[in-house]
């Protein structure tokens, strides 16, 4: 990853707790989805951890720009000490041109992961077999902000750097947005999974265009967090 990578990283996370209406809930969500406590960011920052709670929790007044970046600072700084992973992980969608409410994750993974690997961290039920037997990243996709904002090129985006993968959407209610979106693309995933559905709620034509187009398909009711965290162990 690029140090400019990384600056807009930076700059993209304070931008989102200075617009906020809730600066301060902006900054916890940030700093859980980077796995740090907050004691560890006080300890970075040299403050006490009551300094930190006192702005997530608003008892502070709202945090000035210059307080926001040494926030901003810290998390990429423990972060990094700790190997990169979160960094690595949100630069991927920054420069791959997405905003985070659209794109939620996307990795790539150090060797081929078995499908029935993939399943197992996503929790998912597969539907339709597409005859892929691994996948070699993952994006996860909010699917009614994809489907309503991103153009067809930028939908072909979504693959990252392997388009042997697999696509999670999220809010999903059937399935036929997604899917329908699907034939548009050329090459298709390796795999699509349906999250927040269960597997019989699924509409009814789904597992056979996906046959069709030749790609697996499956559900998942896991819990968004949850499955996240356990994506993002996959190697």
């Amino acid at each position: 990853m690029t140090e400019n990578a990384e600056r807009r990283l930076a700059r993209r996370i304070a931008g989102e707790v200075v617009i906020s209406d809730d600066p301060g809930a902006t900054l916890r969500k940030w700093r859980t989805d980077f796995e740090v406590s907050q004691t560890a960011l006080a300890e970075e920052l040299g403050v006490s951890s009551s300094v930190v709670s006192d702005y997530e929790s608003g008892r502070r007044e709202s945090p000035g720009i210059g307080v926001v970046r040494r926030l901003v600072e810290g998390l990429l700084a423990i972060d990094a000490a700790r190997g990169g992973a979160h960094i690595r992980q949100y630069a991927r969608v920054v420069t791959a041109g997405f905003e985070s409410d659209i794109v939620l994750d996307l990795r790539e993974y150090t060797r081929a992961v078995p499908m029935a690997e993939f399943y197992e961290a996503t929790g998912a039920t597969e539907l339709a077999d597409g005859g892929a037997e691994h996948v070699n990243g993952h994006t996860v996709i909010d699917s009614i902000e994809a489907i309503t904002r991103l153009s067809s090129e930028e939908f072909y985006r979504l693959y990252g750097e392997s388009t042997d993968r697999a696509l999670v959407f999220t809010e999903v209610t059937r399935g036929e947005s997604p899917l329908v979106a699907l034939r548009v693309l050329t090459p298709t995933p390796n795999a699509v999974v349906l999250h927040g559905i269960e597997p019989e709620d699924v509409w009814d034509h789904a597992p056979t265009l996906a046959k069709r187009d030749g790609f697996s398909l499956a559900a998942s009711t896991k819990d968004l967090d949850e499955m996240l965290a356990d994506l993002r162990a996959l190697p």
